[in-house]
Order: structure tokens, then sequence, then C-alpha cells
């Protein structure tokens, strides 16, 4: 009697059962090994990494991202893009080629991978943050193909398979008068040439620097940066379209939802962290009474909420909290913080102010209460990304940021009470509140007010690109237009109660 075994599956019809696992069950997708240095993030990483390297990789792509959509909207060309990003891509996502025979070589690569996929999946929910995402991506892999290794960036190209046809020579003799009007070169046949579908040059097409000829463009192969960036930018939007479709069915992990959605929003402008470092050295021990002179070289928010206090005796509890916490960040101590708070509430009793008031300032610095106080360290200042992020203000509420809460005519009206009075300048910002760039605009009457000291200081060497990148933070922009004002000062010292800052 022969026994059949009908619980067995026969192995060569085994890979067929569950299609959408084959590419898991060979172990070599676990932990892949990254030959060039530049990606077409075709294949999706799927080894382990550690939730906190989840988070920290993608907050520092976004931070490349942010700065690359800042050069792009104050017009920098490309030379000045390239200077000033070189610091900012080695701060937050180094990655250097074969030829620099370093050590983590793997590891930069695998950071970078991971953190385009995760950003994919951050940012493919609206058709708004995808066209951004690609457009952002695109730029960085212009870039970095431009300042590739020049025999390793062929190396990549080579691997890529494209399917670019060669002109041959007797077809590149017969169009040879119109490939020369096309491109400008005389000698076309010096010149290796490829014909591709006319979509897949975009760029090309715009600036008219292709053949045109059924469907097809001729373009030379000094244009192959342009060829490799065109393909990039259409197998990315392809991507970004299947991720969109497979975002309702994706079964994440609890932990991962959140930071999913952190990220999402923190494209309209990163997070940024305080910390004690972003104190101001040569300022020491702020006082109640020097807080209207500092005013002058806050942000527009934090200038909002001093003028609205000061104007009505009073600001509601999110404006306080904000505000509070901003002086907070800049080194006012909580006894000066609540000598400030009960001056500037002059219209109430001792009473009034101890039982209703005092108690959340102390609060704000740690001084009482539990949970995320019990350190004694308590909240810290917001950052740009918290104060957009929040509910708009109601009405008598003065918190928030006034490029994304007023309207256009009353914004730029407070700006030329400020100072900013150059058209250009206020004509730039309402196209970019318009579009919804808050933070640029806020960092654009930045660099207007402080035109004079930023270029004292590129032009001498003494700050770099990471000193001026992209503010992102309140208590950055106090500290750094604080610094420029006086340069060469050195510690001024003490700001004590009455004393005039020299400008």
């Amino acid at each position: 009697m022969i026994r059949q075994d009908f619980s067995r599956v026969d192995p060569k019809r085994r890979p067929n059962i569950d299609p959408k696992r084959r590419q898991f069950a060979d172990p070599g997708f676990k932990q892949q090994d990254y030959d060039h240095r530049l990606n077409f993030y075709v294949v999706p990483p799927t080894a382990e990494i550690t939730l906190e390297e989840f988070e920290v990789w993608a907050i520092g792509r976004l931070k490349v991202l942010s700065e690359l959509e800042g050069c792009s909207f104050r017009n920098r060309s490309q030379e000045e893009t390239t200077t000033y990003m070189t610091s900012i891509l080695e701060k937050h996502m180094p990655l250097h080629a074969n030829s620099s025979r370093s050590g983590i070589l793997q590891d930069e690569r695998k950071k970078d991978h991971y953190s385009h996929f995760i950003l994919r999946l951050a940012f493919s929910a609206t058709e708004d943050l995808r066209r951004r995402f690609s457009r952002l991506e695109t730029m960085l892999f212009r870039l970095r193909f431009k300042d590739d290794d020049l025999k390793e960036r062929q190396q990549f190209v080579d691997s890529l398979g494209l399917e670019w046809e060669r002109v041959e020579e007797e077809e590149r003799r017969e169009l040879g008068a119109e490939l020369s009007a096309a491109s400008g070169l005389k000698k076309v046949d010096e010149q290796g040439w490829f014909k591709v579908d006319w979509e897949r040059v975009p760029e090309l097409v715009e600036q008219r620097r292709v053949f045109l000829k059924r469907g097809k463009a001729y373009v030379p192969a000094r244009e192959q940066l342009s060829l490799v960036v065109a393909e990039f930018t259409r197998r990315l939007d392809e991507a970004l379209e299947l991720t969109a479709r497979a975002l309702p069915r994706l079964d994440e992990d609890d932990r991962l939802a959140p930071i999913l959605a952190h990220l999402s929003q923190s494209f309209t402008a990163p997070d940024a962290a305080y910390s004690s470092s972003d104190a101001v050295d040569g300022l020491s021990a702020p006082t109640a009474a020097s807080i209207d002179t500092l005013s002058q070289h806050f942000p527009l928010c934090m200038q909002n909420l001093h003028q609205t206090l000061r104007a009505n005796s009073h600001l509601k509890h999110y404006g306080r909290l904000q505000y509070s916490l901003f002086l907070k960040g800049i080194g006012l101590s909580l006894e000066e913080c609540i000598v400030f708070w009960r001056r500037s509430f002059k219209l109430i009793t001792d009473e009034k102010f101890a039982k209703e008031y005092k108690y959340n300032i102390r609060h704000v610095y740690g001084d009482v209460g539990g949970d995320a106080n019990r350190r004694g360290r308590g909240y810290t200042p917001y950052s740009c990304q918290k104060i957009l992020t929040e509910a708009l203000p109601g009405p008598g509420q003065s918190h928030g940021c006034p490029y994304r809460t007023f309207s256009t005519d009353i914004l730029v009206s407070l700006l030329q009470k400020t100072g900013v009075n150059e058209r250009e300048v206020l004509g730039q910002v309402r196209e970019d509140v318009k579009k919804q760039r808050y933070h640029i605009a806020c960092n654009r009457v930045f660099e207007w007010a402080h035109k004079r000291e930023i270029k004292k200081v590129k032009d001498d060497g003494s700050w770099g690109a990471a000193e001026l990148d992209t503010i992102l933070h309140p208590n950055t922009y106090f500290k750094r237009g604080w610094l420029l004002k006086h340069l060469g000062e050195g510690n001024v010292g003490v700001v004590g109660d009455g004393e005039k800052m020299e400008e």
C-alpha cells in the first residue's frame, strides 16, 4: 500500500502560494550592500533598525530637504546652492564616494536609503506632499550626481540599465543640420547621441536643447545629467503613486503612526528642539526691565505678543504660555519672569495675580507640578513647527505665527511698523504667505534686517553655512539676530534694569 501525503505542497508550486512574500524569502534583501554612492531607491529596505534610528534618520533628511527648499525659494543659483548645502549635508546626511575609503560608507548609505523610504511613506498621503517630496528629492539627487566622482558616477549610470537607444552614425549624419541647430554643437559627429521618448526629458524640451522627431528626443551625451535626473523623477513619481494607493491597506505599528504623522506635519517647517546652546553667551541674566529693549531682536511672533501685552496689559493663556517659554529660553530667570508678568499685568491686584497667574509661571519653569516638571526643568520653548501646527488663535488671542494667522494687509502693516519698508521684500513675503511658506517668509525678513551683518560674517569667513542655516526656532532667531547686531563686542555682560544696548 502506497501512503499519500496530501498535506505536503509540491515544491515546484510553493513559490506561487504567496508571491507577495517572495522578495522577503531571500536573506540577501535583509542586509543590502551599497556599491554606489548614488541611489535610485528601487528596492525597499527590509533589515531591522531601532525606533530611534527610524525617527532620527528621517528628521535628518527632512532638515536637508528643508534647506534645499529654502535655497529654491531664495532664488539661489546652482553654484550658491551647492556651496551652501555642503556643510548642511556633511552635518545631517554625509555620503562619501568609494574613493574616499571611509570605513563607514555602508552605514552612511544605509541611513540615506532608509531615510528616503521613511519620508516617502510619510509624504505619500496627499498630492501636494508627493509633489513637494519628489521635487526636493530630485534636487538632492541632482546635487549629489554633479558632485560624484566621474568614474563612480558612470559605473552607477551603467548599472541602471536605462533604455536609451543609441543614434547610429548613418542617422546622425542624416540629421546633422537639425541636431546641430537644436544642440548648438558645430561638430555633431564628435558627440555620442541617444534618442528617448520626449516625455522623459521635459526639462530639455522646455529649454529647446534637443531635436524632436516622431515622439523621440535626440539628446547629446553631454546632457546625461538631464537624462538621468528625468529618469529618477519619473520612477520616484510612479513609486509615490503606488505608495499612496497602498497606504490605506498598511497595518502600521502603533509606534510608527505618530512618528509618520509628526514627519508629515513637519514638512510645513521641520521641528527644531531647543537646547541650552541656544542661549546667548554674550548676554547674561536678562531682567524684567530689559525685555522692552531686547524685544527689538525678537521674531515677529514674539514681538506681536510683546506689543499686545504692552497695549492691553494682558495676554490670554496660550499667549502667556508661548511668550513665557520664549523668555525662559533667552535666559530670563523664574524670579525675573514673575516680576515681568506682575509689572505687565498692572491693572489687576497682587492677590488676583498670585491666585490666577503666578502658579502657571512657576509650572512653566518646573518649579511646581508633576509629570513633565518632576525633574525641575519645566517645558521647553516652542519651535516654529510647534507654533505653526497648533490650532489657530480665537477671538482676543494673540499666540501663533503672524505669517500664518494675520491677513496679508495686516501682516504687511505690522512689518512696516517694525522697520521692513523695502517693497521687494514685502512682495516676496506676500508670495511666501500665499504659498504657505511661513517660516521662509520669516527667514526672508530676518535676512533683510541683518543683510549687512550677514555679508560681513560671510566675507570674513567667521560664520559658515551651518551658522546661517534656515531658522526653525524663535529662540534661534533671537540668538542669531542679537549676535549679528553685536559683532566684535565680545561678552557684553549683564543687561540690567533700564540698560540700553548699543546698536
